[in-house]
């Protein structure tokens, strides 16, 4: 009897351990209700343990991220007060200008701020990719929708080698193709055509983007994929590329470079596994 008074004082100081978030385990291999009892507490202990962590993990990613959209809007809200305040005095010529240019700020301000909240969405695994059959020609005509003015600037083309079908979410796969488009046309020469091929192999299938720049360094593709690492052109804020990976991985897929050089741009390969 005193014995199992003294389990049960154990066992009620190791729960109030375990509420506190400290580590417990009561559970042994004897036979028995009261061994039984444990096993079930522990059981209960820890998936509530293993909850906690998870809504701790979530509650620092939230924080990351109000702190990066807080970080990188900074710099566009000054310029945008700056230039209000300067536009009182200044003639009309030059506040048609500054109005310009605020309408630019504002709409990267608004890129960013959705491209963040999209990754915060993905990051925390409550997206439903709806995959379905889709030829990677629909998914590219798509695309070129949303980048074709950048296109037309620089007097660039896509071209599609191939094309097959491959199972996907159309939306979340044509806006990583679709930053993945604007980083080609970012890093290839004016009056140049970008090339889009597809494939599969045993493993995955595959669409290829390549560009006609000089290639990556060892170095450059290592930052790629880190958020606000960014490539030096010009409005690049480093969180296409990110964006694309995470709604490839979302998808049990992936993305590779193959850094080209000695006259042959960069290639950016979507890997879609079977």
């Amino acid at each position: 009897m005193w014995i199992r008074k003294k389990e049960l004082l154990s066992l009620s100081e190791g729960i109030r351990r375990a509420l506190d978030g400290q580590p417990f385990d009561p559970r042994n291999n004897k036979e028995g209700a009261f061994s039984i009892l444990k096993n079930d507490i522990y059981t209960l202990t820890h998936s509530g343990q293993e909850q906690k962590n998870v809504l701790a993990e979530e509650k620092e990613h939230l924080a990351e991220y109000l702190s990066d959209i807080s970080h990188q809007l900074k710099t566009p809200i000054s310029s945008i007060l700056l230039m209000t305040e300067l536009m009182a005095d200044a003639p009309e010529k030059t506040k048609q200008e500054f109005l310009q240019s605020i309408k630019k700020e504002i709409r990267h301000m608004e890129w960013l701020v959705t491209a963040l909240l999209k990754m915060a969405k993905l990051d925390s695994s409550v997206t439903n990719f709806h995959r379905e059959e889709i030829p990677v020609s629909l998914l590219l005509g798509e695309a070129l929708k949303s980048v074709e003015i950048i296109l037309d600037i620089r007097n660039q083309t896509i071209c599609l080698k191939n094309d097959l079908s491959l199972y996907c979410d159309k939306k979340w796969t044509g806006e990583a193709l679709i930053n993945l488009l604007k980083n080609a046309s970012d890093f290839s020469v004016e009056n140049s055509e970008i090339l889009v091929d597809c494939g599969e192999n045993p493993l995955y299938h595959w669409i290829s983007i390549t560009d006609t720049g000089e290639g990556l360094k060892k170095e450059q593709i290592a930052r790629l994929f880190r958020r606000f690492e960014s490539s030096g052109k010009e409005n690049g804020y480093g969180i296409g590329l990110p964006l694309a990976l995470s709604i490839m991985r979302g998808q049990n897929g992936d993305i590779a470079v193959s850094p080209g050089g000695h006259g042959s741009g960069a290639t950016f390969f979507m890997k879609f596994y079977k």
